[in-house]
């Protein structure tokens, strides 16, 4: 399940550089997931650093985006080839 920001978003810009994927990126008036590259950080961390670094809390799971391990595994492979 890809993880997505809420509209608590203080656009501190903190999860940015801290994903392993480059999925976050600035929006128009708070930060944004891509789903499509969004791995829980499965492959790189044992837990999801936005999520650990954001301090409002905004970043949370996405219930529209559910994926299984081996789905996240297999994007991970897919965004990081070797």
């Amino acid at each position: 399940m890809a993880y997505k920001i809420t509209d608590e978003c203080i656009s501190c810009g903190a999860c940015e550089p801290e994903c392993p994927n480059d999925a976050i990126s600035e929006g128009e008036t708070v930060y944004i997931i891509d789903p499509s590259k969004c791995t829980e950080c499965v492959g790189s961390h044992d837990a999801s650093k936005c999520a650990e670094i954001c301090p409002v809390d905004c970043c949370v799971l996405d219930p529209d985006n559910e994926e299984t391990q081996e789905q996240l595994q297999a994007k991970w492979k897919g965004l990081h080839p070797g």
